[in-house]
C-alpha cells in the first residue's frame, strides 16, 4: 500500500504545479480539470503524508529505546505513533474505496403511499417532512415538483429536488419501502396499524449527460390542482410529459410558469432514463434497486417506524434506534453513516421477510 499512496501523493502535489503554470491558469476547462482531480486526490493525499509522518516518528522513537533516560517517554511517544498510523490506515483504506460517481449530484427524491390507505399518505407526508428537516440543517435547497395530498393532509404522491454539495451520497440508502407501526388518529379502537411508504432516489443529470429525443415526447397541459379539486391558479401551466419509448411518465406542476415546469420536469425525466439505464448496465445494482423499491407490500421494506415502541429499525444493517421523535424531525445522520459504513465494508444487505417486525 505504500508504494500506491506515495504515487497518489506525488500525483496530488504534481497537480498543485500545474495548476500554477500560466497555460493552465489562463485555460479555465484545463484549470478545472486539474482542480477536479486534486480535489478528488486530496483526502488520500493528505491522510498518507499524516499516516507516513506516523511511521516516521516511530522510527524515530525507536531510536532512543536503549537510552535509559528516554526509554519511558520513547515508549509513550511510539505508542502514540503507532495508534495513529493503525488510525490512519484504517482511514486510507475506506477512502480508497471507489466512490459512487454520482455521489456529489443533486438528487431527485419521489414519496409514493403504497399499502395502508389514507394512514399510508399521513406516513408519506411525514416522510417529506423528516427530508425536508433533514435537508433544512444541512443548508441545502429543496423545491418541490410536483405533489398529489389528500383532503386530510396527507401525501399519494410527491416529487421533489434537494441541491447542494453531496445530497445524493447522503439521500441514496433511503430508496425502498418505508414501514410505519403506529395508531391512526382515525382508529377510535386503538389498534396499531400497518402501512408502508415506497421511496425512490435518483441523481440529477442534465439533458447533455442524457439523449432525449423530441420526437420520442409527448407533452400535455393542464391546470394545476390542490387537494380537493382547488385549482392553484387558472391558467395551463402544468406539465405531463410521456416518454413513448419507455412509457415512463413526469408530472410537474409546483411553478406557476409553464416553461419552468417543463424544464423541471425534463430533469426529472433525464435522471429516470439514466438511472434506468445504470440499472440495466450494471445487473447486480438492479436487483439491488428492485429489491429495495419493491411493490410496496408491508413485508417488503428497508426500515420499519414503530411508534408504539419508540423505534426505528433499518433491516439491512440490524440497526434499531430508540429516538423516533428525533429522527422523524431529521436525525437522520445515525442511521445514514451507519448505512455508509456498511456500504463500504461491503456488508449492505436487503430486507427480507421474517426480520424483526
Amino acid at each position: 500500500m505504500s508504494e500506491k499512496l506515495r504515487e497518489i501523493i506525488a500525483r496530488y502535489e504534481e497537480l498543485g504545479r500545474l495548476m500554477e503554470l500560466p497555460e493552465n491558469y489562463s485555460d479555465a476547462a484545463a484549470y478545472s480539470r486539474l482542480a477536479r482531480e486534486q480535489k478528488e486526490l486530496a483526502p488520500v493525499a493528505e491522510s498518507a503524508k499524516e499516516y507516513f509522518s506516523a511511521l516516521d516518528a516511530m522510527r524515530e522513537a525507536e531510536g532512543y529505546f536503549s537510552d535509559p533516560e528516554l526509554d519511558v517517554i520513547a515508549h509513550e511517544e511510539y505508542e502514540d505513533a503507532k495508534k495513529r498510523s493503525e488510525q490512519l490506515a484504517e482511514q486510507i483504506k475506506e477512502l480508497l474505496v471507489p466512490r459512487d460517481p454520482d455521489d456529489d449530484r443533486n438528487v431527485i427524491i419521489e414519496i409514493r403511499a403504497g399499502v395502508g390507505g389514507e394512514e399510508s399518505a399521513l406516513f408519506a407526508s411525514s416522510l417529506y417532512r423528516m427530508y425536508s428537516m433533514y435537508a433544512e440543517a444541512r443548508r441545502w435547497k429543496l423545491s418541490i415538483a410536483n405533489v398529489n395530498d389528500t383532503e386530510l393532509g396527507g401525501i399519494k404522491e410527491i416529487s421533489f429536488m434537494v441541491e447542494g454539495a453531496g445530497a445524493y451520497s447522503r439521500f441514496k440508502y433511503e430508496s425502498g419501502v418505508h414501514r410505519v407501526q403506529r395508531v391512526p388518529e382515525t382508529e377510535s379502537g386503538g389498534r396499531i396499524h400497518t402501512s408502508t411508504v415506497t421511496v425512490a432516489v435518483l441523481p440529477e443529470v442534465s439533458d447533455v449527460e442524457v439523449h432525449i429525443d423530441p420526437a420520442d415526447l409527448q407533452i400535455d397541459t393542464y391546470r394545476s390542482s390542490g387537494a380537493g379539486g382547488q385549482h392553484v391558479n387558472k391558467t395551463e401551466s402544468a406539465i405531463r410529459i410521456t416518454h413513448l419509448p419507455t412509457g415512463t411518465v413526469v408530472e410537474c406542476q409546483d411553478e406557476r410558469s409553464q416553461y419552468k415546469n417543463k424544464d423541471r420536469a425534463m430533469k426529472i425525466l433525464a435522471s429516470r432514463l439514466y438511472e434506468a439505464e445504470r440499472a440495466r448496465r450494471q445487473q447486480e445494482r438492479a436487483a439491488e434497486r428492485k429489491s429495495q423499491v419493491g411493490t410496496g407490500m408491508r413485508n417488503e421494506r428497508i426500515r420499519t417506524y414503530n411508534f408504539p415502541q419508540g423505534r426505528v429499525t433499518d433491516h439491512r444493517i440490524g440497526l434499531t434506534l430508540y429516538k423516533i421523535d428525533r429522527v422523524m424531525d431529521g436525525e437522520l445522520d445515525e442511521l445514514i453513516d451507519a448505512l455508509a459504513a456498511a456500504a463500504r465494508a461491503g456488508e449492505l444487505g436487503h430486507s427480507e421477510a421474517g426480520d424483526e417486525d
